[in-house]
């Protein structure tokens, strides 16, 4: 109502025809409608953050080709079906182009779901405990987009009677390979994703239906995260200096 209202008062303030009122009214609701849906599309998708491309401080990772980055930003990966790996230390922004495809994909109305690789295979794992794996195997499957971001950091929990974290997401990767698109990245090398998942056999699988077919992006550069703790470290001494005494 008070969107309306506005609308109202700055037509007899610009004078505006009933028209070109009209044509104000209609754009604010398609406007709104619009936002309210991608705004669910993101609750939906499991991207807790929203990341963008025009916020990623490209000077300080000189060596990634922010041309192609941006082009890959178009997502015509996904509709071509492609896959994608983003390699590099922590904190290098592979988390947060990720996150900026998956923020494009939901205003583009592209399915996306978006988990951590630890949390994707707790999801997982969580299903053989109470007879729900597939149905949420079947879940994952499902999106256009599926994002598994930092393969390599979580601790990934199972007990001995069930199958290796490798299996599990081969089952899933091995669903998707060809039908959709998959975008992950990952903190360690990818001879190390046999190590971290429990079977290097399984994982060389995994490696051959995604990463060795993929687009790859590998970020070699420092840490981000790093140089803003540096920066804040730096920045504490002086603001103790300058701090009054205390009587």
């Amino acid at each position: 109502m008070g969107h309306l209202d506005d609308l109202l008062a700055a037509a007899l303030r610009d004078k505006a025809g009933p028209t070109a009122l009209l044509e104000h009214i209609l754009g604010a609701e398609v406007g709104a409608k619009l936002e309210g849906r991608i705004a669910r599309r993101i609750m939906q998708s499991g991207l807790r953050e929203q990341k963008t491309l025009e916020a990623f401080d490209w000077a300080f990772q000189p060596s990634l080709d922010k041309a192609y980055v941006v082009e890959l930003g178009r997502l015509d990966f996904v509709r071509r079906r492609d896959d994608l790996v983003i390699t590099g230390k922590s904190g290098t922004g592979k988390s947060h182009l990720l996150k900026a495809f998956g923020l494009r994909a939901c205003q583009q109305a592209v399915s996306l779901r978006y988990a951590r690789c630890a949390d994707l295979l707790d999801d997982l794992y969580a299903g053989l405990a109470d007879n729900t794996y597939a149905r949420r195997l079947k879940s994952w499957a499902r999106p256009e987009l599926l994002v598994i971001d930092d393969v390599g950091l979580g601790q990934v929990k199972r007990r001995d009677d069930e199958p290796t974290a490798a299996h599990m997401l081969f089952n899933l990767l091995d669903r998707r390979h060809g039908h959709a698109s998959t975008a992950v990245s990952s903190n360690i090398d990818l001879s190390d994703w046999g190590r971290y998942l429990g079977d290097a056999t399984v994982a060389m699988a995994i490696l051959d239906r995604l990463a060795m077919n993929a687009i790859r992006v590998n970020i070699d550069g420092p840490s981000y995260r790093q140089h803003v703790a540096e920066q804040r470290a730096k920045r504490r001494p002086a603001a103790a200096k300058n701090a009054p005494a205390q009587s």
